[in-house]
């Protein structure tokens, strides 16, 4: 496996310069950030598919470097019933499709979306409880609706172009279980499939190693992120774990992201790890840090620190002593 990082945690440093320090650090690649929620400060969608010249510098400063783009990422809303977000998250996942082809990148990450209750909505709705029967109805049309037909089409469109979409298992959005992203996946094809992140199984109640299995069975993770989450049991016990307090409410919240190894220990990390490579998973694990408990570039170095304790680099080959 290799070792990698979500750079929209260094949007403030310019393009080479956060190229640097990820290399300085020991890492193997970059997970790119084209827009919506987590910005666009190192790539310009439209500036590098319009200039040929501008996209083979772009890859040469990764390339030169021993750097690989593990995935573009443009978390969005393409079905919101906020149109302009809409418009704008779907015509960005398009172009940035259309880009991670060019650059030779596998992997295009985002959302699942939610929709609204209706076609009248201003606002998504995300229905999580089967009672008042409301709930379990307003799931349904927005599943038949909305959902997957949007992504029916996507999938065609992402094979054409010859990549495959990690969606986020993500609380709030219409996929966020090994469950949402089966059935998305059985509904539109393998070209959609997951990009685990283990901290929103861990404030759900899903045990990370079990998805893992869950969703490698099906061949359906396509990225992965390292990030932990810390669970205050006595918060949840007031707030319960779909606590909407804002992260900075750091004393009362339910849970808080963590940096790897601050919410879960190593020994954890490692059976996520080695269940990744028990379902044939031998590609980037991607630091995410949003720890609000440390600095940027503190949470970023401990992350390292501890996933390079773990991190399974080498090809297993034979198994000696089975002879």
């Amino acid at each position: 496996m290799k070792l990698g990082i979500f750079t929209v945690l260094f949007s403030e440093k310019p393009f080479e310069e956060m190229l640097d320090y990820v290399k300085e650090s020991g890492l193997d690649a970059v997970e790119i950030g084209t827009g919506c929620y987590p910005g666009n400060a190192h790539c310009h969608v439209d500036e590098l598919l319009e200039d040929t010249s501008k996209r083979k510098a772009f890859k040469k400063a990764i390339d030169e470097r021993g750097l690989m783009i593990s995935a573009l990422s443009c978390h969005g809303n393409p079905i919101s019933p906020d149109q302009k977000f809409a418009k704008e998250s779907h015509e960005t996942f398009t172009k940035t499709v259309q880009l991670a082809e060019l650059l030779e990148v596998p992997v295009v990450n985002t959302f699942s979306g939610i929709p609204g209750a209706d076609e009248s909505s201003k606002h998504p709705s995300w229905p999580t409880l089967p009672w008042p029967p409301e709930y379990r109805d307003l799931a349904d049309w927005q599943w038949e609706n909305k959902i997957i037909p949007y992504w029916k089409e996507m999938s065609t469109f992402v094979e054409k172009h010859g990549v495959k979409v990690g969606i986020e298992l993500h609380g709030g959005f219409s996929v966020h279980t090994p469950y949402t992203m089966l059935k998305l996946r059985e509904a539109v094809g393998e070209s959609i499939g997951a990009n685990l992140d283990p901290s929103h199984m861990w404030w759900q109640g899903i045990d990370p190693v079990a998805a893992i299995k869950i969703l490698g069975k099906e061949n359906a993770i396509h990225h992965f992120h390292a990030k932990d989450t810390q669970i205050d049991q006595d918060n949840v016990n007031m707030y319960g774990l779909t606590d909407v307090q804002p992260f900075t409410n750091l004393s009362s919240r339910a849970w808080q992201f963590r940096t790897v190894g601050f919410g879960h220990g190593l020994k954890d990390w490692a059976d996520i790890l080695g269940a990744l490579r028990l379902v044939g998973y031998d590609y980037v694990v991607s630091i995410e840090h949003e720890d609000a408990l440390l600095s940027i570039e503190e949470g970023f170095q401990k992350a390292v620190q501890n996933l390079e304790q773990v991190l399974p680099r080498e090809d297993l080959g034979d198994i000696w002593w089975n002879d």
